[in-house]
Order: structure tokens, then C-alpha cells, then sequence
């Protein structure tokens, strides 16, 4: 979908705070508020803007050691793959996987509340996961950008 210099400020906007109200929104694009509602309806119906969430706060709620996990299977065959990405997708402690390129086969984002509560995910769930063939972890130090928007 080809975006125009509106619906690019209309999104930076959304993305900085999606609560804003559409009479908000039509105050600082100088639209109407039936056109920032017609925008917004356009930018869901083609799936550019996903869903709406709330960001929370990991330490707020306790959750606040994270973790890098670098995972390599020990074959690469497409039901290994399937089985693998379904099975890491169930882990709530699991907030992003993604498959990549280079020495390891997938990179997980992981929260937990401390050292020890990663310790028990690691050995009874993520190495419980068939066809892992080893790990390697990362712990974050400083948390330096954290972002969901991006600037289109």
C-alpha cells in the first residue's frame, strides 16, 4: 500500500500514543475528524496498523532480567522447523523468536523475574524442546533503546 505524507504523520502519531482521540488526531493534521476516522479504518481493513496494545512496564511487574537465548537444532528438516517454532511460540516467558542466519538457528527474546526463574525455564522447558542441539544466553546489562515504533 502506498502511504502519503498524512497517513505517514497520522501513524507516527498513533504510535507515539493510539489513545489519542480522533478529534486529537484531526487537530494536528488540520483533517476533519470523519477523515482521520476513514484513515485509521483504511490503515486496519489492509492490515498496516496490526492491533492496539498496552506496553507494560517489566519492572513494575517484576519481570525485569532479561535474556538473549541463541538456539541451534540439531537437524534443519521443515517438520523439525514446524515442530520447533510451534512449541517455542507456547513459552509465555518467550516474547520474541526469530529465525536467522549464521552459527545459531534462532534468537529468543526472554523475560523472567531473576537468574533463578531463568534457570527453571531453560532446564525445564526451552531444553526439554525436541531437536535443540545447544543453547547459548546473553544477559542483558543496560537496556540503552527500546522501541516499537518505526519511522516510515
Amino acid at each position: 500500500m502506498k502511504l502519503d505524507a498524512t497517513d505517514k504523520k497520522l501513524l507516527a502519531l498513533l504510535q507515539q500514543n493510539s489513545r489519542r482521540t480522533n478529534k486529537e488526531l484531526s487537530l494536528k493534521l488540520n483533517l476533519s475528524v470523519t477523515a482521520i476516522f476513514e484513515r485509521i479504518k483504511k490503515l486496519e481493513r489492509v492490515g498496516v496498523i496490526k492491533h492496539y496494545v498496552a506496553i507494560v512496564d517489566r519492572q513494575k511487574v517484576a519481570l525485569d532480567f532479561m535474556v538473549f537465548c541463541y538456539v541451534k537444532l540439531t537437524q534443519h528438516s521443515q517438520q523439525q522447523i514446524t515442530q520447533f517454532e510451534a512449541e517455542v511460540a507456547k513459552l509465555d516467558e518467550v516474547l520474541e523468536c526469530f529465525h536467522v542466519s549464521g552459527e545459531y538457528d534462532y534468537v529468543l527474546k526472554v523475560v523472567v523475574a531473576d537468574m533463578q526463574s531463568f534457570r527453571t525455564f531453560m532446564v525445564n522447558k526451552l531444553t526439554s524442546l525436541q531437536h535443540i542441539g545447544s543453547t547459548q544466553s546473553a544477559f542483558t546489562i543496560n537496556e540503552v533503546k527500546n522501541t516499537t515504533a518505526i519511522t516510515i
